[in-house]
């Protein structure tokens, strides 16, 4: 059982994403914007296995969050998800930051199976 934050400010996205990995046995936090996310992981001391994370939100994107994250906690396992191609290039200049790049819209099954490679 890992310790999951799911940063995304779409609820029905969220909610999906939690009961999924809720079900796979992980316990999950979630935060609806980048800022809370980032202030989730500040308050844990950097203690989640891992953090899913919409790329695209209001207020901090996923990609600065993720670098302010990775900064402070340099360990810490990031998997971003997107719908959007432009998106999805912005993250590759964050090798070494994040593990995995998850393309939306993605089933119960995806999700489970992107999560147990990136916790591997």
């Amino acid at each position: 059982m890992a310790k999951i934050l799911i940063v995304e400010d779409d609820e029905s996205v969220r909610t999906l994403a939690a009961r999924a990995l809720e079900r796979a046995g992980h316990a999950i936090e979630t935060a609806d914007d980048g800022a809370a996310g980032l202030a989730c992981i500040r308050a844990s001391g950097g203690g989640f296995d891992l953090v899913v994370s919409d790329i695209r939100m209001p207020e901090m994107d996923g990609i600065e969050m993720a670098k302010a994250a990775a900064s402070s906690y340099p360990g810490l396992r990031i998997m971003l998800v997107t719908g959007y191609a432009d998106q999805r290039e912005r993250a590759e200049d964050l090798r070494g930051v994040i593990v995995d790049v998850v393309q939306k819209p993605f089933t119960l099954a995806e999700i489970r199976d992107r999560v147990v490679r990136a916790l591997a």
